[in-house]
């Protein structure tokens, strides 16, 4: 019998788009001998669907007149199965059907931050990459380079602060930048796909720049720029258990810093990468972030590629990720000095291009997901998280035993 498994993508995130086009090339990738698909698209207004015409990439240009064409569903639980059942029932009326597994592949903001996570584990179903805490931590910029900065792994000189707040400590603020020293690289905190990055040379630039990253959060991350900047990123596979790293790549960027432009909509310069195309019968897509110009392998030395992988998998663990992330890397092309930029728990094309050259292929690489959500649901099925008691049967109003936690009883 097949492995019944929900792909769970889009959103109401900047990100949308590129979370379509990652979830069809991982669909695509799936051993259909294996595993039984059932897509669920998530719109912009956060309802779901799921039809076979989510399937093909071309419908995606209308999501208007996609969205028609799909049928709105929700997850029941019904016992210990999830049933997709559509909202709209009538007579003979039938459920899509039962998912065995989850695989999320969503991108920013209630996809990646652990909204959707939360959702699935309220669900009882297993499900890929991290977890609720792991996701959440990954998303927020700001919580994960305290946890980084904590740990003792290398981040460049950085702060936060509210974009609400700015006009109230606007000097106090513009001090510490100033300590910091222009340029900066100022991004919203809980974002990805480089949505909303400004690099300030002064105080005006500085200003419009929270102007802009508000728009997309309150919380703004500011970063002292690495002038002679080389971005390198590894991809990390596995758990805290046993994980793995990839081979690393150098991203190629027109500006100086790498655009949602260079990464979704350029053309690719890879080596030794390819693009997920389609196998025959529906039309799927192709490129995302294997689109973008890179060099794979990286053009590094053996001692600072073995020194990134390194930290690439402490990064991982520290900040209690699984599932296959990417870590990005800022490298100083004259001293040569690495820092650990952030995370991305769930990368743009699974970054399987990444795991092609050691000899993954994208098939193995969901494999190894959906693996790995099985695992960790028997892992915690043997946990205790509550015991068999009802403290409420011996409760009693008049009484001033059985009171809540903390006191002698209630008034």
């Amino acid at each position: 019998m097949k492995i019944r498994v929900g792909i769970v993508f889009g959103g109401e995130s900047v990100e949308h788009e590129v979370s379509v086009i990652s979830a069809l090339q991982g669909i695509e990738a799936l051993d259909k001998e294996r595993y039984e698909v059932i897509p669920l698209y998530v719109s912009k207004q956060r309802d779901f669907y799921s039809s076979p015409a989510l399937l093909d990439i071309e419908n995606y240009k209308d999501l208007n007149e996609l969205i028609q064409k799909a049928t709105p569903v929700v997850l029941v639980k019904k016992g210990k199965e999830v049933v997709v059942e559509p909202t709209k029932k009538g007579l003979f009326t039938k459920p899509i059907g039962t998912i065995d597994v989850m695989v999320p592949i969503m991108h920013g903001t209630n996809g990646e931050d652990g909204t959707i996570q939360g959702y699935l584990e309220m669900l009882k179903i297993p499900y890929a990459g991290c977890d609720v805490i792991g996701a959440a931590v990954g998303q927020d910029k700001a919580v994960m380079k305290h946890i980084l900065q904590n740990s003792g792994l290398p981040v460049c000189p950085w702060l936060w602060l509210y974009g609400h707040e700015f006009a109230q400590k606007q000097d106090e603020i513009l001090a510490k930048v100033h300590e910091l020293g222009y340029p900066v690289v100022m991004k919203p905190a809980c974002l990805g796909s480089s949505v909303g990055i400004t690099i300030a040379h002064n105080d005006e630039e500085f200003i419009a720049g929270v102007e802009d990253a508000r728009q997309y959060d309150n919380k703004i991350v500011v970063e002292q720029m690495v002038k002679k900047l080389r971005e390198i990123n590894c991809s990390v596979l596995g758990s805290c258990f046993d994980c793995q790293a990839s081979v690393l790549e150098e991203v190629g960027k027109q500006d100086e810093i790498m655009s949602f432009k260079d990464k979704y909509l350029g053309q690719s310069a890879a080596k030794g990468g390819s693009k997920c195309g389609s196998k025959g019968g529906a039309k799927s897509a192709e490129g995302g972030m294997a689109n973008a110009a890179r060099i794979v392998p990286a053009p590094v030395d053996e001692a600072t590629t073995e020194k990134i992988r390194n930290l690439a998998i402490e990064t991982f663990k520290v900040l209690g990720a699984s599932g296959v992330c990417r870590i990005d890397f800022m490298m100083d092309g004259d001293s040569g000095a690495i820092y650990v930029n952030e995370i991305n728990t769930i990368p743009g094309s699974l970054a399987y291009y990444l795991w092609q050259p050691v000899g993954v292929s994208f098939t193995q690489l969901m494999d190894a997901l959906i693996t790995q959500a099985i695992d960790r649901q028997r892992r915690r099925e043997k946990m205790i998280f509550s015991y068999e008691t009802n403290l409420l049967a011996s409760y009693s109003a008049n009484k001033k035993s059985g009171g809540t936690k903390g006191t002698k009883g209630t008034k």
